[in-house]
């Protein structure tokens, strides 16, 4: 886990190669040593958030080709091309093309430190402005907001922004109660199908019998009590999206035929010999692990494969705890102006238990909380006593797992203040950095996505 950054470093000179990922090293970097251009851009995307430090002279591609490859996938990712030759036409050539420096061998280390973070901190400071412009677009675009200020969140927004306005179809897991149709809606309106149908059909809910003719339709007399035509969920969501939640719950008959579609994109109403082009978006949700399920033959594995192309996952309320204020006061307001009644703070006592307790049902079981403390204020409503009950119970949280939650949650927010700064989250918490790096690896935190 690195403070400074990650950095490429690419030179055919071994002895080189190490003194100046040494170098690096000790001030902090990461580095990834290359002894050519094989293989470098396969490690970097659009969200790579390092540099790249290049010999120019190199067996095989040079490095300033490979700043003309590196510009193909993201032409702002700074590149600190080396020589030995003192070329200056080629320096001024490679500064006229974007290379963000030159630097002429030898050199000495704190002239080469110095122009290695200034180019880190532009590529940081990119990176943020376009985070905070995806943010900005997408929070204030109309329909569904995921709304949340923890890291997980915030990867969840970024990795939703970047496949919303794809055509690729979508698995959303996540556990009960979670927001996997918000999800959703939230992929439809932020994508092309916006003005299109919006269609749900919950799996688990349809009656097995009647499957078939909720999805794809049926034509007057296709069996005995079909006194009419009816247009199925598959052809209703023509040119817009629809959604399959609990997947799971899906028989197994339907699930052949659904591979199908999702091949062909094209139906035939039951009781019709007419086939219906469909172009339409399909979204799945699941609470459970679908590819065990395939394992032992409960659900189709290669209609797992089939959907399975993006993979959302949703982070259950208990991984999120510091946002759990902020979700309170919007179900709280939002319950205010449907249900017409006065909004009062909530005791300390009372947000304490809210942000201790476990919470099985996730943001649903929150938001319903919400509105029936809108509706019957503290006192009326019995479930702050059962979550009490709950927190008091060591069985359900024992004193060193409230700790824990305590500590992560802490570390989280400081992060998060610090927009993921090492040295500024030690300074406040007044920790070691080997204490910090220590505690970050308990808790699986990366500084990276608090930037």
């Amino acid at each position: 886990m690195s403070s400074s950054g990650e950095v490429i470093l690419i030179d055919d000179e071994h002895s080189v190669r190490m003194a100046i990922a040494q170098t690096l090293e000790l001030d902090d970097f990461e580095v990834h040593e290359f002894s050519n251009t094989e293989g470098v851009i396969k490690t970097i995307s659009i969200d790579y958030s390092g540099i790249i430090v290049s010999d120019i002279n190199l067996p095989g591609q040079s490095g300033l080709a490979l700043f003309d490859d590196i510009k193909l996938v993201d032409s702002e990712i700074p590149v600190i091309l080396i020589t030995g030759h003192g070329d200056i036409s080629m320096a001024v050539n490679a500064i006229r093309k974007g290379v963000y420096d030159f630097i002429e061998k030898p050199f000495s280390n704190a002239e080469f430190l110095e122009v290695v973070r200034r180019a880190m901190e532009k590529r940081k400071l990119l990176l943020e402005n376009r985070h905070l412009r995806l943010e900005l677009a997408a929070q204030n675009a109309p329909g569904p907001r995921i709304i949340g200020n923890t890291p997980s969140i915030h990867t969840l927004r970024s990795v939703l922004v970047h496949v919303a306005d794809t055509a690729a179809d979508i698995m959303i897991f996540g556990e009960t109660g979670t927001g996997k149709e918000l999800v959703a809606r939230y992929i439809h309106e932020h994508s092309v199908r916006r003005t299109a149908q919006f269609v749900a059909i919950n799996c688990g809910a349809v009656p097995e019998s009647m499957m078939e003719s909720e999805l794809f339709g049926h034509e007057k007399g296709a069996f005995t009590d079909a006194k009419q035509q009816r247009i199925g969920k598959l052809e209703h969501a023509n040119n817009g999206t629809l959604f399959l939640d609990e997947i799971e719950s899906m028989p197994m008959s339907m699930q052949i035929r659904l591979l199908r579609v999702l091949e062909d994109r094209k139906i035939e109403r039951l009781g019709s010999n007419k086939i219906i082009d469909l172009n339409l978006r399909i979204l799945a949700a699941t609470k459970v692990d679908l590819k065990q399920l395939s394992e032992t033959g409960a659900f189709r594995e290669d209609l797992y494969y089939r959907l399975n192309v993006v993979r959302v996952d949703i982070p259950p309320l208990r991984e999120r705890t510091s946002d759990i204020s902020l979700l309170w006061q919007h179900f709280c307001l939002v319950a205010t102006a449907q249900y017409k009644r006065e909004s009062q703070p909530l005791s300390a006592s009372r947000m304490h238990s809210l942000l201790t307790y476990d919470w099985p049902g996730n943001v649903r079981e929150l938001r319903n909380l919400a509105e029936r403390y809108i509706l019957m204020g503290e006192s009326g409503s019995f479930e702050f006593d059962e979550i009490i009950s709950n927190e008091a119970n060591p069985g359900v949280m024992t004193l060193p797992d409230q700790v824990e939650r305590f500590e992560k949650t802490l570390l989280e927010q400081e992060l998060l203040r610090q927009k993921g700064s090492i040295k500024g989250t030690m300074e406040a918490l007044g920790l070691p950095r080997k204490t910090l790096y220590d505690k970050m690896r308990k808790y699986n935190l990366d500084k990276d996505i608090y930037k």
